[in-house]
């Protein structure tokens, strides 16, 4: 699909979806058929070529030495962590709004997530505030502070300058949450390379997503590479069965990277529709309800477009009756899941008034402008 053209699609009926992936596999069906074919015949189904080719291909395209293709986003943040040696003790400090696999992933390798608001304007992690809750916790003296977790929320790079500065002063890594945003960049610098250890999704409703579960952990650093290695295949180390760590099955199947390898030979053209599609959005909606606001110099992945209204569950009944696909990301800030219950409590108002405002629009690469154009339009009809 030329990123200059519009998608020619045959649509059923009215209905916008959320995503529609149906749109993009007819496509792309007879390559991801053929390269599939591939690998039944060769019969790899684990770490097969096609895993190696892939990873290569990310690395290339996030300008790292190292992509590492394990088998869903959550599993990378884990691995990533055991990687880094956290566990008891160590504070990993998370942004409060998003999704709960971040958190979620702090707490299986038994450290503390250490909630941190986010700017209100980015829905990205406040530095400011990241500030404040590191010198909370070193007051405390209960936790050593270990690792600032970002999450690129929406597809939008995180303010890894700024993050990076202050979690250097405290001599902590950085590990970008990456799950939404790859393909997304900031200057020169595309996600994978913007901190030393970065997590993806390829769950199928992301910019770059698989069928099935799937994910990667990105780094510079050869260390981490080769633990990471390591801890996808039991703890292993080459062909032998000597587990050398305690390590988790973790790894990306040969059949998922064949249809990740399919898709990137059009991930380009439709990021790029993303982004007219996000543009498009923002012409018409900026100063009517809350976009998010992209800084000078970033380009957003543009996974999930959202909005923010004072009465959304009016605007989604509005949607709804329209046919045109909605959703909530997120309802609930991560303090106030109840599996997070037993973490540090600190104030985090942004990230509260966010989860009751937010509301998600349709957002992929096959809206046409017309569907685009009448999601706006029913917009603009409920919130005036």
């Amino acid at each position: 699909m030329a990123a200059s053209s519009q998608p020619t699609v045959t649509v059923a009926s009215d209905r916008i979806g959320f995503f529609d992936l149906q749109r993009q596999q007819r496509r792309i069906h007879d390559d991801v058929r053929k390269r599939m074919d591939a690998v039944l015949t060769h019969g790899q189904f684990i770490l097969g070529p096609e895993v190696s080719e892939l990873e290569a291909k990310l690395a290339t395209f996030a300008g790292v030495p190292h992509a590492i293709a394990v088998s869903s986003g959550r599993d990378a943040l884990m691995i990533g962590l055991m990687a880094l040696g956290i566990g008891p003790g160590d504070a990993v400090f998370v942004p409060a709004f998003t999704f709960a696999a971040t958190a979620g992933a702090v707490c299986s390798v038994n450290a503390t997530p250490i909630f941190v608001d986010v700017d209100s304007s980015t829905c990205n992690m406040d530095p400011a505030d990241l500030e404040r809750a590191i010198d909370e916790v070193v007051a405390e003296g209960k936790l050593k502070p270990r690792v600032v977790m970002p999450v690129d929320l929406y597809g939008l790079p995180a303010d890894y300058e700024a993050i990076g500065k202050i979690a250097a002063k405290h001599d902590m890594t950085v590990f970008s949450d990456a799950a939404q945003s790859f393909g997304g960049r900031s200057g020169n610098s595309r996600v994978g390379g913007m901190a030393p250890i970065s997590a993806t999704s390829f769950y199928p409703t992301k910019p770059l997503g698989c069928y099935g579960d799937g994910g990667a952990i990105l780094t510079d650093n050869d260390e981490i590479a080769d633990a990471v290695r390591t801890l996808r295949s039991h703890g292993r180390q080459g062909t032998g069965d000597v587990a050398v760590r305690n390590g988790i099955t973790g790894r990306l199947d040969t059949l998922q990277a064949a249809v990740l390898l399919s898709k990137l030979t059009i991930f380009e053209d439709e990021l790029e529709r993303r982004d007219q599609v996000a543009k498009r959005y923002d012409a018409a909606l900026t100063g009517k309800v809350g976009v998010q606001k992209r800084p000078s110099g970033y380009f957003s992945a543009n996974a999930i477009y959202t909005i923010t209204v004072d009465d959304r569950d009016a605007l989604k009944a509005a949607l709804d009756a329209q046919s045109i696909g909605n959703a909530f990301f997120y309802r609930l800030a991560l303090h106030q899941h109840p599996a997070f219950a037993e973490a540090p409590k600190r104030p985090l108002p942004v990230s509260e008034k966010l989860a009751s405002t937010v509301i998600s629009l349709p957002m992929h690469p096959d809206l046409t402008d017309a569907e685009v154009d009448r999601v706006i339009a029913a917009v603009l009809a409920t919130v005036g």
